[in-house]
């Protein structure tokens, strides 16, 4: 911990950052592809004007730290300023020692390959708690208070900035592949942040419900919670059983259950964000991989 801040947490948005940055460099900036949001803005200064995008982004997000500094909190504010300043870093870096991918031939590459390389670089700057400021602070906030996935709040403000640049410095068709590449960025952010995280949580209906119950504690080391439900039908009471694992476990569950009850009703869904003794704390209630 340095200044309440994760040594671990600093080192992932640097990297999130300079994947981010050379995603941008490399695809972006090579081959008049747009972007949405802050980043966005400063491409199009780039394309209209030729201002250096490391420079614009310090200047862009200034005011927003304020925003970050009122509604994130002094450890996300903090993370904030590494990110954006990191970014800015790493944009001049890229910028004079490029590499020439040559891609202008194929743009669906440069578009998926943009859109994969901005995806998996913020999506590790917002898992480990920072923004790289302007729409991405937005976006958390939103997040915060309204629910909706980072990446769709991106999304709906990059089409905006999409569509300006569209009437401004970009072709209709690089503005369509810039799009797609958004489009692609968006639904990789939302992997990172939340499929790191997935699990299936499992509904059990069964007349061995407690030899399940039982056989799940005992071989699968999980917890199960017994639930008292109804039949609409038939008016039958019997215990429903909800049991959440790992993604790589579910096999095995459905193997305890058929081995114990054939006919066993289950319905297994996706979980995210599972915090609890066994994804985010051990046994004894301590986070799990705590640096």
């Amino acid at each position: 911990m340095l200044f309440g801040l994760k040594i671990k947490n600093i080192f992932f948005i640097l990297l999130g950052s300079a994947i981010f940055s050379f995603g941008i460099v490399h695809f972006n900036m090579q081959n008049n592809l747009g972007e949405g949001g802050f980043t966005g803005i400063t491409l199009l200064f780039y394309f209209l004007w030729e201002w250096d995008p490391a420079i614009t982004n310090i200047i862009l997000n200034v005011p927003v730290f304020f925003v970050g500094w009122k509604f994130l909190g002094r450890s996300t504010f903090i993370y904030t300023i590494i990110g954006t300043f990191a970014v800015s870093v790493f944009l001049s870096v890229f910028q004079i020692n490029p590499f020439e991918l040559n891609l202008q031939g194929d743009m669906t590459l440069v578009a998926l390959f943009a859109g994969v390389f901005i995806g998996v670089g913020l999506g590790i700057i917002f898992r480990y708690g920072g923004t790289t400021g302007g729409v991405d602070i937005i976006a958390r906030l939103v997040h915060k208070y309204v629910g909706w996935s980072m990446g769709k709040t991106m999304f709906l403000f990059d089409a905006v900035v999409i569509i300006t640049s569209v009437f401004t410095s970009l072709e209709l068709v690089e503005g369509m592949y810039t799009l797609l590449a958004v489009y692609i960025g968006a639904r990789v952010i939302d992997f990172i942040q939340e499929g790191a995280y997935a699990a299936r949580g499992a509904t059990i209906i069964s007349s061995h419900s407690d030899k399940i119950a039982s056989k799940i504690n005992i071989d699968m080391d999980r917890g199960v919670t017994v639930l008292a439900g109804r039949g609409s039908f038939t008016g039958e009471t019997r215990d429903v059983l909800y049991c959440i694992v790992g993604r790589n476990e579910i096999v095995r569950l459905k193997n305890i259950i058929n081995g114990i009850d054939p006919h066993a009703f289950v319905a297994v869904s996706s979980v995210h964000d599972v915090v609890g003794e066994g994804f985010t704390l051990d046994e004894n209630k301590n986070p799990l991989n705590d640096d």
